[in-house]
């Protein structure tokens, strides 16, 4: 047995179950947990053994796959879903149903244990209770589990089916006892069918576990608390309060997210007694009892307080990409390679590299992607911003990456300049036609410079308010508008700064640098008119030049980051007067203007 990996679970019970807290059996020695623990998982391992595909690069064993089913759900819960909708992917990108049991089936012979059901609304999925019954006859393979996360909004009939079938696990989403504020909420009724639900399941001597999930926003329903506390008194439900996450399109703001450590003081007030619960190995959700009550309580504190050291969930979308983390943007996609034929050993490969690619930790709560990741709704789905493109008939069906955007076709020569020189290529095409990164693994770290410059061309009114020429209309509501957001020339080469250092989260391709220096201008212009295409006559005489110089110490060149400074700069300004100017503004002339360092030498762009 992996001796690292044993020593490694046992700390993370030992994070979870450690001195100062009030279990139920004091008798219990920290000796005894520590043996029971090491035999469990020898145990596990002996028969067993756990394919080192779902084992990271800080030893993390995945043994929990969820499973979105749809993208589409019967309500709009806010947190969840954009207020504008979302895109929902085309019928033939979502997997089939012996799609998902082939990669269920995958899983769970590498050492996949836990399955559980998610959506979108898993219920709305034809089908469902074929998938459980699918999925019931995996367990001589090691499937201990099937749960399921649902609203609970079309569940009430459909239940007991699911639970013959083999559903075990059930979680609820209920986020207010109040019925307006449950519209106010999910954006549609159906309160009443929620709690038929929630009877139901508690009334199912088969299901082994019911749980009640709600996500606690401030000011909204944080006063109902106490009220959810109650419902675990006589009914064997264990209540979890979530905290308020950030996704795309959900208007995530820290001071509408409640810590769980003011839940747990508040409740601690009303019930002094409350003692802490052991956890399940693994277990997202902090436990608590209160004596006397049949239920219990769970924290999950993902912002405040994240469990990632013992993380072990990984996460099937609905349109086959495989997550390694709900807060990370990157994906790949499984559907992809089923269908373009891949075994099962290719698969697991696949899998592997994702899991390999899974951080330590996510980011802190505002620095949580929340432009290119999913919403909440589409951890089951496609990105709503990526845009296909379907009108390239004469591209091979081989020649697309795993998210359908196309690559070029395989071709036996290289693209090439006009130039004499018959080595041109393009580097990051490999020699399958599917792009790359570049190798710079035997290359040698020196210094390096890169300068770019750019403009945005405004007119006589945006650049009297940035130069402060006292020519601007103090009483213009647009112009206060964008007085309002502070100072542009501040901000653009703040935004700027910052957009070169995530250089290498925007462009695929590139490699993420330790920068040593970057240095952003922006200055004010008049009479620099920019060139216009035939028969544009809108030609604007001012203009704003960015110009930002970026320096490290590696084995490749920092072009893009310079260009991804002036680039991040001018859409500063742009939004900054967007109030003033938004229809006048044209951005360009966006160039690397020097370089130093690197096989190819210095450069200087001739003016």
């Amino acid at each position: 047995m992996n001796y690292q990996r044993t020593s490694w679970m046992c700390s993370a019970i030992f994070r979870k179950c450690g001195p100062g807290l009030r279990y139920y059996s004091q008798s219990t020695s920290r000796t005894t947990t520590r043996e029971k623990a090491q035999s469990k998982i020898a145990h596990i391992d002996v028969q067993r053994p756990f394919s080192p595909a779902l084992v990271d690069s800080f030893q993390r064993t995945h043994d929990y796959l969820r499973i979105s089913l749809t993208e589409r759900c019967n309500l709009r819960c806010f947190y969840c879903m954009p207020s504008e909708g979302v895109e929902l992917s085309p019928a033939d990108h979502i997997l089939t149903d012996d799609e998902v049991i082939r990669l269920a089936n995958l899983f769970v012979r590498s050492g996949i244990t836990k399955i559980r059901l998610t959506g979108g609304e898993p219920t709305v999925r034809k089908g469902l209770d074929g998938i459980i019954r699918r999925l019931n006859e995996l367990r001589p393979l090691g499937l201990k589990s099937i749960g399921m996360t649902t609203n609970g909004l079309a569940l009430h009939r459909r239940l007991p089916v699911y639970v013959e079938n083999g559903l075990t696990h059930l979680n609820l989403s209920l986020d207010t006892l109040d019925p307006f504020k449950f519209e106010i909420m999910t954006r549609r009724p159906g309160h009443d069918a929620v709690l038929r639900s929630l009877d139901v399941a508690l009334r199912s001597p088969d299901l082994r576990s019911v749980k009640l999930n709600v996500v606690v926003v401030k000011d909204l329903n944080d006063s109902e608390v106490l009220d959810f506390v109650k419902l675990t008194a006589d009914k064997n439900l264990s209540v979890r309060f979530i905290e308020f996450m950030p996704f795309t399109g959900n208007k995530w703001d820290k001071a509408k997210m409640v810590p769980s450590s003011q839940l747990l003081d508040k409740i601690s007030r009303e019930y002094p007694s409350i003692t802490r619960a052991p956890d399940e190995l693994n277990d997202t959700a902090r436990s608590w009892k209160i004596p006397g009550h049949v239920g219990s309580l769970g924290f999950i504190s993902s912002m405040s307080d994240h469990f990632c050291s013992s993380c072990n969930r990984l996460r099937l979308t609905a349109d086959g990409q495989i997550k390694v983390c709900l807060f990370d943007a990157k994906e790949v996609s499984l559907r992809d390679e089923m269908r373009r034929g891949a075994s099962d050993a290719e698969l697991l490969e696949v899998i592997g590299r994702a899991v390999q690619g899974k951080q330590e930790k996510h980011a802190g709560m505002e620095d949580i992607d929340v432009i290119t990741n999913r919403p909440m709704i589409l951890i089951g789905g496609t990105q709503p911003r990526k845009t296909r493109v379907r009108s390239l008939p004469c591209l091979p069906a081989h020649a697309y990456l795993l998210d359908d955007t196309p690559l070029l076709p395989r071709i036996s020569r290289r693209w090439s300049s006009s130039s004499s020189r018959s080595d041109l290529r393009l580097t990051h095409i490999g020699s399958d036609g599917r792009p790359c990164m570049v190798d710079v693994g035997s290359k040698d770290a020196t210094k390096r410079s890169a300068t770019a410059s750019g403009r945005i061309y405004i007119p006589k009114s945006a650049y009297d308010l940035v130069t402060g020429s006292g020519d601007a209309d103090s009483t213009d509501k647009a112009i206060q508008k964008a007085r309002g957001k502070g100072d542009v020339m501040t901000v653009a080469q703040l935004a700027a700064i910052m957009g070169s250092k995530r250089t290498s989260d925007l462009i695929p391709l590139c490699h993420p640098l330790q920068l040593s220096n970057i240095s952003v201008t922006l200055t004010p212009e008049r009479g620099v008119c920019p060139v216009s295409p035939p028969g544009d006559q809108g030609g604007l005489a001012y203009s704003i030049k960015c110009t930002a110089t970026v320096a490290c110490e590696g084995k490749t060149g920092v072009e893009m980051e310079a260009l991804t400074a002036v680039s991040v700069g001018l859409l500063t300004v742009w939004d900054m007067l967007k109030a003033v100017a938004g229809k006048e503004m044209k951005i360009g002339e966006i160039m690397v203007t020097h370089k130093t360092g690197g096989k190819s030498g210095d450069f200087t762009r001739c003016p």
